[in-house]
């Protein structure tokens, strides 16, 4: 997925430590959960040897996962898992979604309906305790032996669609659809059902024209830069800086 995660590159990989590249197969589904376990023991091995780490991405949970920690929650039936990603693999999205409204409606209208790997962990866990996930998110902070600084980098909103239209050609240019081909096969696990992968996918087994799925995948990352924002918007200690402004770098270190 080198392409359409847009890996570090090995000059990148060879002048900076990374973490989380080349670690896991696409067969394996990292959880928000583990990556708060992975990432804390993570950070215990820098700080073996420095004083900053940074932490680089935009989803919302996994790096709230790390910075305040999840809420404990009741194990899931395995045989309940299977079956109900069975019969999405079977019946697709729209199933889901009827399922999902229909036996979890409170977590419905919290969700982000069109995500297959958030529905699917709903409804797997109501049908596993008989209670809806969100009665279990208490939103207690866990204790952390670290200082956190937190920076959301901002554009103006043309600026940041005119970028992200340049970086899907880009991607197609370098080979997009090829690297889609290969891992067509793997198409229905949970790690594939990301912006860039179902379009291409869906033009592979027909449902679309190329031209309409790349349009696809610029209005879908269009569409999540977008809940990334509303999603960092919301936290009180985020410092916000204009990415294109001159010294970002020294305005970001001389954050307290």
């Amino acid at each position: 997925m080198s392409i359409g995660t847009a890996k570090p590159s090995a000059q990148e990989l060879a002048e900076v430590k990374h973490f989380f590249v080349d670690e896991f197969p696409v067969t394996t589904h990292i959880t928000a959960a583990d990556f708060e376990t992975l990432a804390l023991g993570y950070l215990s091995q820098i700080f073996q040897s420095s004083t900053t780490a940074v932490v680089c991405g935009g989803t919302g949970l996994y790096i709230k996962a790390l910075t305040d920690g999840l809420d404990s929650m009741p194990p899931i039936d395995a045989n309940i898992a299977a079956e109900v990603n069975k019969a999405y693999h079977n019946s697709g999205l729209d199933w889901l979604q009827q399922a999902v409204r229909q036996e979890d409606p409170q977590f419905y209208t919290q969700a982000e309906v069109s995500n297959p790997a958030r529905l699917l962990r709903a409804l797997v866990f109501i049908r596993s305790t008989g209670t809806s996930i969100t009665h279990f998110r208490l939103g207690q902070q866990k204790d952390r032996p670290y200082h956190f600084i937190r920076v959301g980098l901002d554009l103006p909103r043309q600026e940041l669609y005119t970028r992200i239209d340049q970086r899907v050609d880009q991607m197609m240019q370098q080979g997009l659809l090829e690297e889609v081909k290969e891992l067509y096969p793997l198409r229905r696990l949970k790690n594939l059902q990301t912006v860039g992968y179902s379009e291409l996918f869906g033009y592979l087994a027909g449902s679309c024209g190329l031209s309409d799925a790349v349009a696809k995948i610029k209005q879908h990352t269009r569409n999540y830069a977008k809940r990334q924002l509303t999603w960092f918007r919301k936290d009180p200690q985020m410092h916000w800086l204009q990415a294109d402004e001159d010294d970002l770098i020294g305005k970001i270190l001389s954050l307290k």
